[in-house]
């Protein structure tokens, strides 16, 4: 939820956009005095809002001045000048001064509205680019970056950047391969929490002792192999977030001590009694049903709902089409780079062969199709035959005109053709991507056509 920053010496004014703003979905706190305002800035020691409507005449200070301050001390938060008729022409000095815009008194309230949020949406827009630029600075920019061109990706988007500002744990959903620590990672970047840790962990890759001594810690001696003390995930995101990823593969005994945490804000590390605060934000994700694990009797309850105060569902890339195009050129990308390839783009075939697959492994399938078809890639293109999905058959149907229906063995005949062809009849490189070995090969050849003459 954006905050906005109102200051104004008229309580009528500060009553009305007080109201107005609640009621469209805005934080709001008002200052009927402009050193008010500008201490309340200064002790907050960061930017505590999103943007600031300040009357451009105040009874302690001048407009002008405070605006001057604003810009110099706190640039990237905006400032909207509100003015009366008679005095435009310092409203027109404001935006000189580096103030986002004006609006006159009295205005109505859509035009308000309306300026309020395309200004955000600017500054928001504006912080994004900031963070991709510094991500790629870090050499970290193709991991955490979130590509898409769908409506539906769009709203999940949307409703993550809105729900990142608030302080609520969240429980992100959807299949595997769709994103979610990306979102959780969007989460933690978007949050007043984004200076400080942001650490992961897999629920499902480690057993239950293992599982605790990674959350909470422990002292020397807690358990066979303790050898020494140590400082658990738990703490080392104090102050930050933690990404708890499949939530649903947690025992009952570890869902216990994860209810405390969330509950009371502390927990005791294994084999000492001494309990330690914490301060942690939780995103926590899982493929599975959680509702019909928690009526199963695997899940508790409360916990569930802890986690669940505010949820995030991504959709399977199958639902998603349009993104599949422009994360495949994202993924073409990183992979040439990274393997210093001279591979310029996807061939019309296997675009369509791509956009047609229904992707059971999502974003995370696709990004392994395109870097093994760069890895494979003689040429400056990718082409169907280098494309090694396990649903080999459907990329072929899906990439060739409607042909009538015909036998498994029919499609096998067509695609080993193809692979044939685009390897330029090298046996050895069309086994290995076909996944079969020179031997089984030469049998479906030998089957087909003696010599693979008979294949195209």
């Amino acid at each position: 939820m954006p905050t906005i920053f109102i200051c104004d010496d008229e309580d009528d004014i500060l009553r009305y956009l007080d109201k107005l703003l609640r009621v469209s979905g805005y934080a709001v706190e008002t200052f009927s005095r402009g050193t008010e305002l500008l201490m309340k800035l200064e002790s907050a020691g960061r930017a505590p809002c999103d943007l600031i409507l300040q009357d451009v005449r105040m009874p302690d200070i001048d407009g002008l001045q405070m605006l001057d301050q604003l810009c110099k001390r706190w640039p990237d938060i905006p400032v909207v000048i509100m003015t009366a008729h008679g005095t435009i022409d310092d409203a027109i000095s404001a935006i000189k001064q580096g103030a986002y815009d004006y609006i006159t008194k009295p205005f109505p309230k859509e035009k308000l509205l309306g300026m309020l949020e395309r200004l955000l949406d600017h500054r928001r827009l504006a912080r994004e680019n900031q963070q991709l630029r510094d991500g790629l600075q870090r050499g970290s920019g193709a991991a955490d970056a979130i590509i898409f061109r769908s409506q539906t990706f769009r709203d999940v988007y949307d409703l993550t950047l809105q729900v990142a500002e608030s302080d609520a744990n969240i429980l992100v959903m959807g299949e595997s391969g769709t994103g979610k620590e990306l979102i959780a990672g969007a989460l933690h970047r978007n949050s007043p929490r984004r200076d400080k840790p942001f650490v992961s962990l897999n629920c499902a890759a480690l057993s239950d002792t293992l599982l605790e001594s990674q959350l909470f810690g422990h002292v020397r001696g807690a358990f066979t192999g303790a050898v020494m003390n140590q400082k658990g995930l738990l703490e080392e995101a104090d102050g930050g977030t933690l990404f708890l990823d499949e939530i649903g593969d947690v025992s009952p005994a570890v869902q216990a001590k994860l209810l405390r945490v969330t509950q009371e804000k502390d927990f005791i590390v294994l084999g000492s009694t001494r309990t330690r605060k914490v301060d942690v934000r939780f995103v926590a994700a899982t493929n599975k049903d959680l509702m019909h694990e928690v009526r199963e009797g695997r899940f508790r309850e409360d916990l569930y709902y802890r986690l669940n105060v505010i949820s995030i569902t991504l959709p399977p890339l199958r639902e998603r089409r349009e993104d599949i195009e422009p994360l495949a050129l994202h993924f073409l990308k990183a992979s040439t780079r990274r393997m210093r390839k001279d591979v310029r783009g996807i061939d019309d075939d296997a675009l369509q062969a791509l956009l047609q697959y229904d992707w059971p492994g999502n974003v995370r399938e696709l990004e392994n199709v395109l870097e093994r078809a760069v890895i494979l890639a003689r040429g400056s293109s990718i082409t169907v035959g280098l494309l090694p999905l396990g649903a080999r058959r459907e990329l072929i149907a899906a990439s060739a005109q409607p042909v009538a229906l015909v036998a498994l063995d029919e499609v096998e005949r067509q695609h080993i053709s193809v692979i044939l062809k685009e390897t330029g009849f090298n046996k050895s490189r069309a086994a290995e991507i076909l996944g079969i070995s020179r031997k089984t090969l030469d049998r479906k050849i030998q089957e087909y056509g003696t010599g693979g003459s008979n294949l195209a």
